[in-house]
């Protein structure tokens, strides 16, 4: 009977062992698969930070090239002095200046001042709605 217990309790001992390898294996392979999907997430993940980085070099690129752009543009307008003669008859008339005192203080003809008034009153009108 001793014989029987200890044969049960061997079988029981062998089918405990068994399962146990085999859940070992088991876990080692989900191991293994998530260790790889971590790494494949690990280089996506360093692919879009490096292509991030990039593109901010590129747009840091792309804005001083715009600020200099502007800077160039500004350059020219005070280079021409047309320009200068229409901003400053534009300033003189949101300072209330007439069509005379255009013609008068800024060097531009009577039909270029005319028609900045006209396009001030536009402006100037839905401002005042």
């Amino acid at each position: 009977m001793i014989w029987l217990a200890l044969v049960v309790v061997a079988v029981i001992a062998l089918i405990a062992i068994g399962y146990a390898v085999h859940a070992q294996k088991k876990l080692q392979q989900h191991q293994r698969q998530y260790e790889a999907l971590i790494n494949v997430l690990r280089n996506e993940i360093q692919a879009l930070t490096s292509s991030s980085i990039g593109m901010g070099h590129r747009l840091m690129d792309v804005e001083n090239q715009l600020n200099i752009t502007a800077e160039k543009q500004q350059e020219m307008a005070n280079r021409d002095p047309g320009v200068l003669a229409y901003n400053q008859a534009a300033r003189l008339m949101e300072m209330g200046a007439d069509v005379d005192d255009l013609v008068k203080n800024c060097g531009i003809g009577r039909p270029e001042a005319e028609l900045m008034a006209l396009l001030h009153k536009e402006v100037a009108a839905p401002e005042r709605s």
